[in-house]
């Protein structure tokens, strides 16, 4: 059973950072490309950032590109998402995403809250 476990989530100011953490168990990660995702209430999960799972190819959500950075340490089972120079719209609850060979796989979501 693949589960991932997001942390990191928040409260804070505009012109601030967080980073978010996702672990994953039960499963092979260095085979998985990893992936952020966030929602805001009424509206559909967003893409925020991936990496591949050779960590050669990163992308980024337009609006966050330059502030927010993906990376993984395979050794750890972790994907990072360090976010810099937070805006009020950057609000929403972030969700890990494992990308499976026939499935995709999902963490419980951390908040972060954006105050301006």
């Amino acid at each position: 059973q693949v589960q991932l476990v997001e942390s990191g989530g928040g409260s804070v100011q505009a012109g601030d950072f967080l980073r978010l953490s996702c672990v994953v168990s039960g499963g092979t990660f260095n085979r998985y490309g990893m992936g952020w995702f966030r929602q805001v209430p009424g509206k559909e999960r967003e893409f925020v950032a991936a990496m591949s799972w050779s960590a050669t190819n990163t992308y980024y959500e337009e609006s966050v590109k330059g502030r927010f950075t993906i990376s993984r340490d395979n050794a750890k089972n972790t994907v990072y998402l360090q976010m810099n120079s937070l805006k009020s719209e950057d609000t929403a609850v972030y969700y890990c995403n494992a990308r499976g060979v026939s499935r995709d796989y999902w963490g419980q979501g951390t908040q972060v809250t954006v105050s301006s």
